[in-house]
């Protein structure tokens, strides 16, 4: 769910038949572990005082003849399972391959959650470097800390009171422990040489969990605070939620919740949920949300990173790539690596992604990562075994279902080449001259486009690769589309959105969707239980939302003047896709995607205390005109 840890393996290079071998069953990775390692409980002092519920797996011969290197996690989501007798059934490590390799595994409660004292903050700030590093003042209440001493104050505690540690310790991570995971990188300890943040939490109001280029992720952030925002007032080994939640369909739920101020009904919320109502008084990027920026302190990285994300999650694609990016940027000499697969969020720590939706990779993409690229990097740089050779980003190709690798990511080798949303819902290179000036439609506030086709009690999934011929069939979706292409052409980095559009109203959401259409003849899979038909399929490869509002600004809102041509203009996330010979590229554009974002009013009014009055209709115009040429910038591999 929202920002949860998976457990299970990861993926890579294809594998043949006879290299996929059948899993073991979950008594004899039970077994394994009961008779490889043993387990310890301990409450771990920080600087201030503060005490960390940490659990540790040492391998039974570990000592200063055979010393290991220790792996560590750091979560909000629960250490356990707790106890000196208790085993997982699985592990020790976060996949099957480290466990066999064997480490030192470490999994401690962050500050403020489960068994450990202190008090929780979301996304925790991070302090400025001065303030990093050894304690001066240990024990001290107000000495200054966040997620970086924590980590630094735990390490230096593992390795004095550790036998048999061989003085490297690595830190990994999915979702928010990949926030901590990258929240170890400012003044990281000296001992810590391997860091790999996989999908980690970064920049919650641009691209992650939280909102969207400012507009609000309604369906993940209601669910996952009534999981999550619980108050703590002591240590618990058990949250219950704040309150029965009981959906069948979210896109009616939603609609009949109303305005978004309701979720803080008795029935619901009730005011009780601190995060949930952080989320909404901070409705623009202010100091709250630059402060939860980690990117602006990832300077002087000294340890080796490799930082792992899915081309399909539905909630941390933005930090994966925008954590490399910071790092790449801001320290040209550091160890910095990158891998994007086919992976919906945390799908590479499954035993098996062979599959998703109706895709098929023809290879078990997790299982090849963690083989080639998760347990050689953690080897290479913890123990000194055998080589980490690899180029700095390992690419996983959508379109070609192949990986592919690259000296720097976005590769150079590629030009930005406009394609103009025309009249007659043409997409071309040139733009429109003729025809009308500009397409229009009416959205509806109470009538959204839904973001998926199979709704369903919480988010489907598969809507980052959904078939979008639902969405085309409305008249308050447009659809531009090329001819079909003579050639393969290849999609590598970030895409460019530059809209000129027009409101009748005084604010306006605009999502943007990229899309390949798969030939008509284009044969069905065989088997086929899922009766699916793929001739035809518009196939989604990118799309998001952006809150007109913040055209110019995400700090300083700005309303629209009715119907005067604007224009808006934000980034995609990136790609790398092969549309091939014969596919058309296909770009839609709404102003609704519900209940995954939250609803505007399309009034310039503020959205979290706005009334069901304050929502109303309004005409969007996209305008394709000379002067106001809408384009998609698409960067194409030379």
């Amino acid at each position: 769910m929202f920002r949860l840890l998976l457990l299970a393996g990861f993926a890579g290079t294809t594998l043949s038949a006879a290299a996929q071998i059948t899993p073991p069953t979950r008594a004899q990775d039970s077994l394994f572990v009961r008779q490889n390692y043993r387990k310890l409980d301990r409450q771990i002092t920080m600087r201030d005082g503060v005490k960390l519920y940490t659990i540790l797996y040492v391998p039974q011969d570990a000592d200063k003849a055979h010393p290991y290197p220790i792996i560590m996690e750091r979560t909000p989501y629960s250490a356990g399972p707790r106890g000196e007798s208790n085993y997982p059934l699985r592990g020790p490590g976060p996949s099957r391959e480290l466990s066999q390799e064997k480490y030192i595994f470490v999994y401690q409660d962050v500050r403020g959650r489960y068994l450990s004292e202190g008090q929780f903050e979301e996304v925790t700030p991070a302090l400025p470097a001065a303030a990093l590093g050894k304690p001066r003042r240990a024990g001290a209440s107000t000495t200054p800390h966040d997620e970086s001493t924590d980590t630094y104050d735990t390490i230096e505690w593992l390795l004095k009171n550790v036998p048999g540690n061989n003085g490297k310790v690595g830190i990994m991570g999915i979702s928010y422990p990949g926030f901590y995971a990258t929240a170890s990188l400012p003044g990281a300890h000296p001992a810590l040489k391997a860091v790999s943040p996989q999908a980690p939490v970064t920049d919650e109001f641009i691209g992650d969990d939280a909102r969207h280029n400012g507009a609000f992720f309604l369906l993940d952030n209601f669910d996952f605070t009534n999981y999550f925002d619980v108050p703590r007032p002591q240590p618990v080994a058990k949250y219950d939620e704040l309150f029965d939640l009981k959906i069948t369909d979210a896109y009616q739920f939603f609609l009949k919740l109303g305005p978004i101020k309701n979720a803080n009904a008795p029935q619901y919320f009730n005011n009780r949920a601190r995060i949930w109502n952080e989320y909404l008084q901070h409705d623009t990027y202010d100091a709250y949300w630059q402060a939860r920026n980690i990117r602006k302190h990832l300077t002087d990285v000294r340890p080796a990173v490799l930082t792992v994300g899915g081309w399909y999650d539905a909630e941390d694609l933005y930090g994966a790539l925008h954590t490399y990016q910071a790092i790449e940027k801001q320290n040209p000499r550091a160890t910095n690596r990158l891998v994007m697969g086919p992976w919906t969020h945390g799908a590479w720590s499954r035993p098996d992604w062979s599959k998703f939706g109706s895709y098929d990779f023809g290879q078990n993409t997790a299982q090849h990562y963690r083989q080639t690229l998760e347990t050689p990097f953690f080897n290479y740089y913890l123990k000194g075994k055998g080589t980490f050779g690899t180029t700095e980003a390992t690419l996983f190709d959508t379109g070609l279902n192949a990986w592919k690798d690259y000296p720097t990511w976005p590769p150079r080798a590629v030009e930005n080449r406009p394609f103009y949303l025309g009249s007659s819902g043409q997409l071309s290179t040139t733009k429109s001259t003729t025809g009308t000036p500009a397409d229009e439609y009416i959205s509806d506030p109470a009538h959204p486009v839904p973001y998926t086709a199979s709704m369903q009690a919480g988010r489907n999934n598969e809507y980052m690769i959904e078939d979008q011929r639902f969405a085309a069939q409305r008249p308050d979706v447009l659809t531009y589309q090329t001819e079909p292409l003579t050639e393969d052409l290849t999609v590598a980095g970030p895409l460019g959105v530059d809209l000129w559009v027009s409101t009748s109203g005084t604010d306006a959401d605009f999502v943007v969707k990229l899309i390949d259409v798969l030939p008509d003849d284009t044969p069905n899979p065989t088997p086929n239980p899922q009766r699916l038909t793929l001739g035809g399929t518009q196939r989604l490869v990118r799309g998001d939302v952006f809150r007109g509002r913040f055209r110019n600004s995400f700090e300083k809102p700005e309303a629209f003047q009715p119907n005067v041509p604007t224009e808006v203009k934000y980034e995609l996330n990136d790609v790398l896709h092969t549309f091939k010979k014969g596919h058309r590229l296909l770009v839609q554009v709404q102003s609704t995607w519900f209940p995954l974002v939250d609803r505007n009013p399309q009034q310039f009014v503020n959205i979290t205390t706005a009334e069901a009055a304050d929502f109303k209709k309004a005409t969007i115009r996209i305008y394709h005109e000379p002067g106001h040429a809408s384009a998609i910038q698409l960067p194409v591999l030379k």
